[in-house]
């Protein structure tokens, strides 16, 4: 299965009054998002799911992607919150789902824990060695049949103006 990590374009500033879940992506964030999602599907990738963290800037995000047509299936995951744990998603959320070995999922959520998560996948523990940028993009490869922490292999790393 082939799973990737998305972090949410360009966001609104933390602000008094406006709480951080209901930060929405600025008009230069979506714009640059948008930009990334066409490149992306130029490069003839798609999802069979795209599941987003539920906080505003990362579902615009995601809906964006779908926008695009990169996907026709949106989720809401709440283990894609700034607090979400892999390992829960692993055992709540990924692993009842059985998806077969050519599944293509996105994830779209929120920096340190996409980066983190990447490197629990990767090498089984975070190490804080991958920054992923906002609109970037991780891909890792996961494998069949075995807990995927620790055992799955990277094959992209993308900053979005490695795309523009």
């Amino acid at each position: 299965m082939e799973l990737y990590l998305i972090r949410h374009g360009i966001a609104e500033e933390s602000a008094p009054g406006i709480k951080d879940e209901e930060r929405a992506l600025t008009k230069e964030g979506r714009q640059k998002t948008e930009k990334v999602a066409k490149e992306l599907k130029k490069l003839n990738l798609s999802f069979d799911l795209i599941a987003s963290s539920p906080l505003v800037r990362a579902y615009q995000t995601a809906e964006i992607l779908i926008e695009t047509g990169l996907s026709s299936h949106l989720e809401e995951c709440l283990h894609l919150a700034p607090d979400g744990d892999i390992h829960s998603w692993i055992a709540q959320w990924l692993e009842p789902r059985k998806y077969s070995p050519e599944t293509q999922l996105a994830l779209v959520g929120h920096e340190p824990n996409l980066s983190s998560w990447a490197q629990m996948l990767v090498w089984g523990q975070a190490h804080a060695g991958i920054v992923l940028k906002k609109a970037g993009m991780i891909g890792i490869k996961l494998p069949e049949k075995v807990s995927p922490l620790g055992r799955s292999q990277m094959f992209w790393l993308t900053s979005p103006k490695y795309l523009l």
